[in-house]
C-alpha cells in the first residue's frame, strides 16, 4: 500500500500525471481526469518540470530501445500500441530523518530516480536477497524495471524490488519519474521473449490503465478517509 510509504509520509508526496482529457479512456480514467494542481507560491516550477519531464521521456524511451535491441527485436518493438503513446508519472517526495518506505516494486516500464547526492537511502534487493545501497553518483540516475516490462519480457527482465532507509540527520528528497505503457495497452509476454523460455508463457495479460487506477485509488487516501473506520 502507498507504493511502500507509510501513511506518515503520505503528505511529504507530490505527484503529477500526464493529464487525461475528460473522456478519452471512458470510465476508466475518471479518477486522473484534469489538471495538474501547481503551488502559487512557485510560479516557476511548471515550466521547469515540464522541461524535466520531456527529457525524462526522451530517455526513457532511448533506453527501452536498448533492452528491445538486447532482446534480438528491433528497436521500435516497444513503440506503437505498447509505449508509442506513452503515460508518465512524477513523484517528488521527502523523507524526514529516520523514515523510510517498505519494499515495493514499481508498475511500470522503467523508473528513474534522481536522487540528492550527499545522502544514501534507496536500496535495491540482489539477486542473492542481499540489500544494496544505490550509492548517488553526480550526473546520474538510478535506472530501475518495472511490472509491465517484467510482462512484456515474460520474466527475463525482473522488476526492481526497492526499499528506501533514510538513517542520516538529514530529510531526503528524491524525484521519481515513472515511464508507463500507453494508457489504454494491452501488455502481455512478446513472443520473441516465450521462444527463450522454450514456448512457455509465464505471465497473463494486463491492462496497464486498469492496473494504473487500481493503484492510485487504494494507494493514496486522504488522512480523514484513512482514518476512518
Amino acid at each position: 500500500k502507498g507504493h511502500g510509504i507509510p501513511d506518515s509520509i503520505i503528505k511529504e508526496v507530490r505527484n503529477c500525471y500526464r493529464e487525461v482529457e475528460p473522456g478519452r479512456y471512458g470510465e476508466l480514467s475518471k479518477p486522473l481526469e484534469g489538471p495538474n494542481q501547481w503551488p502559487v507560491t512557485l510560479p516557476n516550477l511548471k515550466e521547469l518540470m515540464e522541461k524535466y519531464i520531456n527529457h525524462c521521456t526522451e530517455l526513457s524511451r532511448k533506453i527501452m530501445r536498448g533492452i528491445a535491441l538486447a532482446l534480438g527485436a528491433s528497436a521500435d518493438q516497444f513503440e506503437g500500441k505498447i509505449a508509442g503513446d506513452p503515460f508518465w508519472v512524477l513523484r517528488i517526495i521527502g523523507y524526514p530523518v529516520l523514515s523510510c518506505a517498505n519494499a515495493h516494486t514499481d508498475y511500470g516500464l522503467l523508473t528513474l530516480v534522481n536522487q540528492e547526492e550527499d545522502i544514501t537511502a534507496l536500496q535495491v534487493r540482489y539477486q542473492s536477497a542481499e540489500w544494496i545501497s544505490a550509492l548517488p553518483i553526480p550526473g546520474t540516475f538510478v535506472c530501475s524495471i518495472g511490472d509491465m516490462l517484467k510482462i512484456l519480457t515474460n520474466g527475463i527482465h525482473e522488476s526492481t524490488l526497492h526499499r528506501v532507509i533514510n538513517s542520516s540527520p538529514n530529510y531526503w528528497v528524491c524525484v521519481v519519474y515513472f515511464y508507463e505503457t500507453n494508457f489504454d495497452a494491452a501488455i502481455e509476454p512478446l513472443d520473441i521473449c516465450i521462444q527463450q523460455a522454450g514456448g512457455i508463457k509465464e505471465f497473463k495479460r494486463a491492462v496497464y490503465g486498469e492496473h494504473l487506477v487500481s493503484k492510485v485509488t487504494t494507494n493514496f487516501v486522504e488522512e480523514d478517509e484513512a482514518s476512518s473506520p
